[in-house]
């Protein structure tokens, strides 16, 4: 790919990376001493373990480090594929949008980011969901997790599923089975340093970086990097996900063309949209009048779900069951 040779340009965190799993291999196990060039490791005990095998299998050479990546994106791109054929929600045409994204193929194999391994176990883990298969589904979640703590913004619409479909013990075991992955991948560190490594790894106070936002690049920056901002988009979050768990049903944690496709919207304008988000994402660095776009965009696209006929799968499948008892 000639994009591999852009590489020099592009790369952002790769070196950092490389330095925090230089740590982990020479013995360091204190998260407050784990440190690279872009700052002290910030990631669960699952992104160095994987790129400890990525630095022990490409020697830290990037080249090699993007090929494993490109197949990476590949594998992603296979299981986003088959549940959205699963889904059965989207023409066959539209399914070719997941492969144009810019960003995207930025993401996996100039960037390298952890990202692209913690999606791909994501992704993964709604396969088994698509089955029922709670436990394994979280026991995969909570792999993702283990390697970027942003994962778990999918976990408020993942428990309103499982309370649908599971009785609370179920519910339970499968948040147990979470859990113990979480422990088992930690516990060298939870044993050694374990105030360290759950401030460090799963730090809910982190402050972002004003200049790499994309999505709220117009508010100012004293107001962006304020506990009060980040507590009013907390609120706003949960509100809207309660708001929408109670009066509509939506799997909001399905990717774009899903939700643009249950928008009662014409093609032209899930297509306009999608491209919309697209350019938006891609000009960097972001300005206020690209980042306010792009909250249009996501606004119009809410409207649009909460327009849409609300479905309870789950509620009629428990009457499909009554009825056959009967």
């Amino acid at each position: 790919m000639v994009e591999f040779g852009l590489f020099v340009d592009t790369k952002i965190d790769w070196d950092a990376y490389m330095s925090q799993v230089n740590g982990f291999i020479e013995g360091e196990r204190d998260y407050s001493n784990m440190k690279g060039d872009t700052g002290p490791l910030v990631y669960p005990a699952g992104f160095l373990y994987i790129y400890t095998a990525i630095q022990y299998v490409t020697g830290g050479e990037v080249y090699p480090a993007q090929i494993i990546f490109g197949f990476l994106y590949i594998v992603n791109l296979g299981i986003v594929l088959f549940i959205y054929v699963k889904t059965d929600v989207l023409p066959w045409w539209a399914l070719a949008l997941l492969s144009l994204s810019k960003r995207l193929h930025s993401i996996f194999v100039l960037r390298l980011f952890n990202d692209c391994f913690a999606m791909t176990l994501f992704h993964a883990s709604l396969v088994p969901l698509l089955y029922q298969k709670w436990h394994l589904s979280l026991i995969i979640f909570s792999a993702a997790v283990s390697v970027k703590m942003n994962v778990l913004l999918y976990a408020p619409p993942l428990l309103l599923l499982m309370l649908k479909a599971m009785d609370i013990i179920g519910v339970i075991s499968a948040l147990a089975g979470a859990a113990v992955v979480q422990i088992v991948l930690g516990l060298p560190f939870l044993w050694s340093y374990p105030i360290e490594y759950l401030s460090k790894a799963f730090n809910l106070g982190r402050v972002f970086i004003h200049f790499w936002s994309v999505n709220f690049k117009f508010v100012p920056e004293p107001i962006f990097v304020s506990k009060e901002f980040a507590l009013i988009l907390l609120v706003a979050h949960l509100g809207g996900l309660v708001i929408f768990a109670h009066y509509r049903w939506c799997k909001y944690f399905c990717s774009l063309p899903y939700l643009l496709w249950r928008t009662p919207y014409p093609t032209i304008v899930r297509l306009l949209l999608f491209a919309g988000v697209e350019i938006c994402w891609n000009i960097f660095p972001s300005t206020v009048y690209s980042s306010m776009t792009l909250l249009t965009i996501h606004v119009i696209i809410l409207c649009g779900l909460w327009m849409a006929p609300p479905e309870y799968p789950y509620e009629s499948d428990k009457s499909q069951a009554g009825k056959k008892a009967k």
